[in-house]
Parts: structure tokens; C-alpha cells; sequence
């Protein structure tokens, strides 16, 4: 890429399946430059992402967000490609291997989902947000963005999925704590909040969440998609909230409301 290019740049983990493809083609769309990381091989990804090679200016890493050295490697490909980052998606997280009760649930899926869901944010947002504060400002008076794809699992009990609630409520803190650190220079830092999203994680209970959606346990009586998920992104990346930071954007079709 011409260095001389003025379009932003994103960073986004888990982006070339799932939501995190529809976040990836929604900022696509948008003018931005992709910096992909992905746990599988090149050859092995789907047809979606030879579109996005083919849609503009991509470059995908092959790595584990919960290592030091695949994080910072994954920063490194990003500048030797782009020169900057102006956006970070924490979008990758696995669910438990296998739903336990939390009296069961073992300490080595409670490691393995804190690893990746948690550790691995944690530790790529202190990254780029020291890359972030090392570049120019902008012209907008901004340094970037960080947005951190959590769940309604951040503070709604699944007995079975202990170890997930909790490493996404740990998410919804990263934000409170990055946006307070990095407010007065110039990164602005959102979580969005999904709640039940049709995508290949939430396949193998589909039964349940039909019957509750159905029930109108969410006010939207339908399935959230990727795309919803992406059109949020798009919102906060877009630079059109700069006196808002630290908040939490949830598309979950209104399942956060409490009623009686």
C-alpha cells in the first residue's frame, strides 16, 4: 500500500468469519483498510475472504490472540502494510468447548475462554494504543478508536457458561478503563453488547433461542444478524460521537430493558 494513502486503517480480530467478517465488510465499505487476524491458515479461509482481498486493501494474519508474540506480530503486519492504525475491533472469542455446570466447569476451559476472550483484548489494546498515541494526530482531532465486542453475557447468568459471562464482563470494564486513560488523548473507546446473533457459535442451540424469541423474551421478535452487529461498529467508528467515550452500545433487540 502507498503509504501517501490517506484511508483509515482497522484492525480487526476474528474478522473474516462470524460477525467479525460483516464488521470487516461494513468498514470495507466505509473507506477503511483491513488488518485481519484469524486463527486459521490462508488456504483454509472461506471464499469471503478472497472478496475482501478483492474489495480493496487487506492483508490477513494467521495467529492466537491469547499469545504475546502472534499479538504483537499481528501490530507489526499491520504497520509494514499500512504505516498506522486509526481503528482496533476486539471482536475474537470462543464460547466453552463444552457448556458445565459452574460447579463443573473445569479450570482448563475457565483458562482457555479467559485466554483468548479476555487476556487477549487486554493485552492488543495496550499495544495499539501505545502505536496510536506514538501518530500524529488527526485532522479530525482524533488519535482512533477502539471498539470491544462483548455479549448480553456480560451481565445476564448462564449457569452453563460461567467461564464466558465472566470473561465478557471483564470486557465491559476494559472499556471503562481504557476510555477514562485514553480520553484526553484523543482515542475514544465503545463496547457494543450483541445479544443473540445467528452465527455458527449460536447454531447448535438455535431450538432454545427460537422458542425463546418466539416467548418475546426480546421486545424484537427476531434473530440478530452480523450485520446489525456491523452497522453499530460502522456508527462508533465513524467518528460522528467525539464528545462520547465509555459507552455501551447494545444490539440485542432490546433484551436489556427491564420490565415487569
Amino acid at each position: 500500500m502507498d503509504m501517501n494513502d490517506t484511508r483509515p486503517v482497522a484492525m480487526v480480530t476474528g474478522g473474516a468469519r462470524g460477525i467479525g467478517l460483516a464488521v470487516s465488510r461494513r468498514l470495507q465499505s466505509d473507506g477503511f483498510c483491513l488488518s485481519i487476524l484469524g486463527t486459521k491458515p490462508p488456504e483454509a479461509l472461506s471464499d469471503a475472504w478472497a472478496g475482501l482481498e478483492q474489495a480493496g486493501p487487506a492483508v490477513y494474519t494467521q495467529g492466537d490472540l491469547s499469545q504475546s508474540e502472534d499479538r504483537a506480530r499481528y501490530l507489526d503486519r499491520t504497520m509494514e502494510q499500512f504505516g498506522r492504525v486509526d481503528l482496533l475491533v476486539n471482536n475474537a472469542g470462543v464460547a466453552p468447548l463444552v457448556r458445565a455446570d459452574v460447579l463443573e466447569m473445569s479450570e482448563e476451559s475457565y483458562d482457555r475462554v479467559m485466554a483468548i476472550n479476555l487476556k487477549g483484548p487486554v493485552f492488543l489494546s495496550q499495544l495499539v494504543a501505545r502505536q496510536m498515541l506514538r501518530q500524529p494526530g488527526r485532522p479530525d482531532g482524533l488519535r482512533g478508536t477502539i471498539v470491544v465486542i462483548s455479549s448480553v453475557s456480560a451481565n445476564t447468568v448462564s449457569l452453563s457458561r460461567a467461564e464466558y459471562c465472566l470473561s465478557k464482563a471483564g470486557l465491559g470494564m476494559l472499556t471503562q478503563i481504557l476510555a477514562a486513560r485514553l480520553a484526553e488523548d484523543g482515542i475514544l473507546v465503545y463496547e457494543v453488547r450483541p445479544g443473540i446473533i445467528q452465527t455458527d457459535m449460536t447454531a447448535g442451540v438455535r431450538p432454545v433461542y427460537d422458542q425463546q424469541i418466539a416467548a418475546g423474551v426480546f421486545p424484537m421478535r427476531r434473530w440478530g444478524q452480523p450485520g446489525d452487529v456491523a452497522d453499530a461498529v460502522a456508527l462508533l467508528a465513524s467518528g460522528q460521537l467525539r464528545y462520547s467515550t465509555g459507552e455501551c452500545l447494545h444490539v440485542d433487540g432490546g433484551f436489556h430493558i427491564r420490565r415487569l
